[in-house]
């Protein structure tokens, strides 16, 4: 099934092929429908979640590592993205004044859906996933490099896209993970290139901070991360879960 989240009543909706069908109350649990429909093309979908924290994973492709001149991680390399920095399909990337180079960076995203995931065994991981959707980690480059640790680099507002829906049956181990800007192809990779894999990701997090029904774990990015400039489109598109896509403005 995928779940998203539409504008006006902001409800939690049901993807039924070109329909969507709202739901009572929120996702994690039993499914029951209010009866009320719409037609997915008369719908503006928000970011299907606003989680609690997004917890992300660095250097998590070996290519990645190599093109931005960094060692392979002997563990998950974490930080962390504000809930303030989520965005939805469509809504716009705002470039702040204090950057003079964002770059995108298309990702697997995990949604967690078990209460109080803590502590979880990696053979156990995958009881504690709720579904996957395509993310964004927007990243201001060189401040990220001027700061040495990634916070403020990686948490401005808009610089978490998340979209267009979480697809709850999905296999995760490889998958195609594409971006394009202005439908150039930038980024081209398969999840089965990940260092560490999903289950062992968000056991790893799990050991650290407990992990809440809603929360994101981003998976890492592949080569080819690039510039974004006002005016670009980018698209982030992985097989079997739709397609991200965001225009990119100067921060008004």
């Amino acid at each position: 099934m995928s779940f998203g989240v539409v504008e006006g009543s902001v409800s939690d909706g049901e993807d039924r092929g070109l329909t969507v069908a709202e739901i009572e109350g929120h996702p994690f649990g039993q499914i029951t429908f209010t009866g009320e429909r719409w037609a997915l093309a008369d719908v503006r979908l928000l970011s299907p979640i606003l989680p609690s924290k997004v917890v992300c994973v660095g250097r998590n492709y070996a290519d990645h590592a190599k093109e931005l001149g960094n060692e392979v991680p002997a563990e998950p390399l974490l930080f962390l993205k504000p809930s303030t920095s989520v965005i939805g399909h469509r809504d716009v990337v705002r470039l702040p004044p204090q950057s003079k180079r964002v770059e995108h960076e298309a990702e697997l995203a995990v949604i967690i859906g078990a209460p109080g995931a803590r502590r979880i065994d990696r053979a156990d991981a995958a009881k504690s996933i709720f579904g996957y959707t395509c993310a964004n980690d927007v990243t201001a480059r060189d401040l990220q490099r001027a700061d040495v640790q990634f916070t403020r680099g990686k948490g401005f507002d808009s610089f978490c896209p998340l979209g267009p829906w979480i697809v709850t049956d999905f296999d995760p181990s490889d998958v195609e993970v594409r971006c394009e800007v202005n439908e150039e192809v930038r980024q081209l990779g398969r999840t089965k290139d990940m260092i560490f894999d999903v289950a062992t990701l968000v056991s790893y997090v799990s050991h650290v901070m407990t992990l809440l029904p809603g929360d994101v774990v981003l998976t890492g990015t592949p080569a080819g991360v690039s510039q974004m400039v006002t005016g670009d489109t980018v698209t982030v598109r992985i097989e079997g879960l739709g397609e991200l896509a965001n225009p990119v403005a100067d921060l008004e």
